[in-house]
């Protein structure tokens, strides 16, 4: 039963090591993604304003062509100016001419404006890219340490996982198989009944159950919280007697 007691205290030991590791670093995934989605956002912001300006310079340009066009048509209307046989003929080409050119006023105001945005727009990209890059610079660096810590954890997890292995090697199988059921629900799934107490749920168990326990110094189950107990009296006195 001490052999038994021994391994299985051992087996949990490192039970405890690995919650303990994996406690720690749960946060890390959920710290990790707030980061690359902070670094996505950075990025994000360049993007939109590059897609603006993209706009702003495609709307330019196809204004511009259209006013070259426009511009193109007034000159060969005035040409024909003098082709017209009628007084009314003339009046009526040379009112549309004067619609157009006003047109083309307009035109080349609003082109003009819209070479005042994408100016603004190239300002405003170039203070985001300065942004970002500060940002990527820190959040990398953020980033990488924790991904640095994530594989430290995972290194640590699978030598203790081995050593588990190891532990259970001592562990007889169908105890083994009601201490790792119990073990996925609870942290300590073996513990001491100290005064009758399960110290475990530190609930009282039954007197009888205890004075078992501490007579024959075997591994039983709190009715409490199903945890697997031993008396630790038991081998107190054992110890005292060796």
């Amino acid at each position: 039963m001490r052999d038994q007691l021994k391994a299985l205290e051992a087996l949990q030991t490192i039970d405890v090591q690995i919650a303990e590791l994996m406690r720690g670093g749960e946060e890390h995934p959920r710290k990790l993604a707030e980061l690359e989605s902070q670094l996505g956002a950075a990025r994000g912001a360049v993007e939109v304003e590059r897609t603006r300006l993209a706009e702003i310079e495609r709307q330019k340009k196809a204004l511009e062509e259209q006013l070259a066009a426009d511009k193109d048509k007034v000159k060969k209307w005035e040409g024909r100016l003098t082709e017209q046989r009628s007084t009314r003929e003339y009046s009526a080409l040379a009112r549309e001419i004067d619609i157009a050119k006003k047109q083309n006023e307009t035109a080349a105001e609003e082109v003009v404006e819209l070479a005042r945005q994408a100016e603004s727009a190239r300002s405003v990209i170039a203070e985001r890219e300065a942004s970002f890059k500060t940002a990527e610079t820190a959040l990398v660096g953020q980033m990488q340490t924790i991904r640095a810590q994530m594989a430290d954890i995972d290194a640590r997890r699978k030598n203790l996982e081995e050593k588990r292995a190891d532990a259970a090697k001592s562990v007889p199988a169908g105890i083994l198989r009601k201490y790792d059921v119990i073990q996925k629900r609870r942290t300590t799934a073996i513990v001491p009944v100290i005064g009758g107490t399960c110290q475990g749920c530190h609930m009282n168990i039954p007197p009888q159950l205890n004075n078992e326990l501490r007579a024959t110094g075997r591994i039983d189950t709190c009715p409490s919280c199903f945890r697997m107990i031993y008396a630790a009296e038991a081998y107190a006195e054992q110890n005292a007697e060796a």
